[in-house]
């Protein structure tokens, strides 16, 4: 197991303490902590820079966007049409682009995850459609923001 459940807790306190409408488990909080866990450096590395691409178009300023480990709130649920995004991972990244677009609070908490053989089943390749899918989302944001062209993931 990648995450631990005893984290719950602590992952949800923001929104029992209603300060947030989501909650990212982030291990970049702690230094050095998601390569102490056992992330390989490949993974650390590619999660890091998607992270600063999406905080430049999202205008955020977040440790980490591609944790597995949230918390949503009742309100978060009614309001983001979540229904219109990808049955692929990058559902992740549409999903914390509505969060930002719908003005929802977002809150990180620190934690710490354990990687092993089993914490990971996705392929190379899936991890790059993932990676693309990231930033093509972060391209329609952009571009719905401006005025460009509109995308019904970040319409009411």
């Amino acid at each position: 197991m990648q995450y631990d459940p005893a984290l719950i807790p602590r992952l949800i306190e923001p929104i029992v303490r209603g300060e947030a409408d989501l909650c990212l488990g982030s291990r970049m909080i702690i230094p050095g902590g998601a390569r102490r866990g056992g992330m390989p450096l490949y993974r650390l590395v590619s999660n890091k820079v998607l992270t600063s691409i999406e905080n430049r178009a999202l205008e955020t300023s977040f440790s980490e966007l591609h944790t597995g480990y949230r918390a949503y709130s009742r309100r978060f649920l009614q309001t983001v049409p979540f229904l219109r995004n990808s049955n692929e991972f990058v559902f992740d990244t549409q999903i914390i682009a509505q969060a930002v677009a719908f003005g929802l609070r977002i809150a990180e908490v620190p934690i710490e995850t354990r990687y092993h053989a089993d914490a990971s089943s996705t392929s190379m390749r899936a991890n790059i459609r993932y990676g693309l899918g990231t930033l093509a989302t972060m391209v329609r944001y952009r571009l719905d923001r401006h005025g460009i062209v509109s995308s019904r993931l970040f319409r009411p």
